[in-house]
């Protein structure tokens, strides 16, 4: 397995924290949220990892360098405009000759890679989502899975409701990359996604996860335990 962590958004919510900090790189007990995400694919013996940069890359490639100091080999792929998530890991094609991993730099997780790996390989299908149990999905991708298949998406619908929601944490086979158009912006859960429903797994958790998009999540993140 090989993997693909986007971190090149510019994390809006976040100002004026991030007019000089990238999202990737902001702090959460004493270390970037982006090393979490590392970590967790080191753990998982995932060590070839493509990152995908826009906004400050300098900041991020200057601290994590080849990744040898974490024990993986990172290679990074830097994006002139936004290309959305899907476009993002489509600049990445060369890279992703085997099954890879996608997941967010800016999500606080203790993630097991290595289990959802294992539910993409058995289950057999081009696409497989992390996804966990939220009390209000109204924020969120909230998403409806029947049979161990994802039947439908829904992006922050505003209604207050428990279900399920997609991590933004995925295991996708290389041929899942020809549906993607190159040099474009494009997303997965907005614009590819769709297109694949009733033909993606689903892998349930449990584990500690938390976007730190916003102020809220940040603050949420912080007070945390460590582990």
């Amino acid at each position: 397995m090989k993997a693909v962590i986007l971190a090149g958004g510019r994390g809006s919510r976040l100002r004026p924290l991030t007019d000089v900090v990238p999202k990737p790189m902001i702090e959460v007990h004493g270390k970037p949220v982006m090393q979490y995400v590392v970590e967790g694919l080191v753990a998982a013996k995932i060590t070839d990892i493509a990152v995908a940069l826009c906004y400050l890359p300098e900041a991020v490639e200057g601290y994590f360098g080849d990744g040898s100091a974490l024990g993986a080999r990172m290679r990074y792929f830097v994006e002139s405009a936004p290309l959305g998530t899907a476009g993002a890991v489509k600049a990445a094609e060369e890279f992703l000759d085997e099954p890879f991993v996608v997941a967010s730099a800016d999500a606080f997780t203790d993630m097991d890679f290595s289990a959802l790996c294992e539910r993409h390989i058995s289950g057999g299908l081009p696409v497989t989502i992390a996804v966990a149990k939220a009390d209000d999905v109204s924020q969120l991708g909230a998403v409806k899975v029947s049979g161990g298949k994802v039947v439908a998406l829904t992006e922050k619908s505003g209604v207050k409701e428990s279900g399920l929601v997609s991590m933004g944490i995925y295991c996708l086979d290389p041929s899942v990359l020809s549906l993607i158009p190159p040099g474009q912006k494009y997303d997965f859960a907005k614009d590819l996604f769709p297109r694949l429903l009733g033909k993606m797994g689903a892998h349930l958790t449990d584990c500690r996860w938390c976007d730190v998009g916003t102020p809220q999540s940040l603050a949420q993140a912080s007070a945390a335990p460590r582990s």
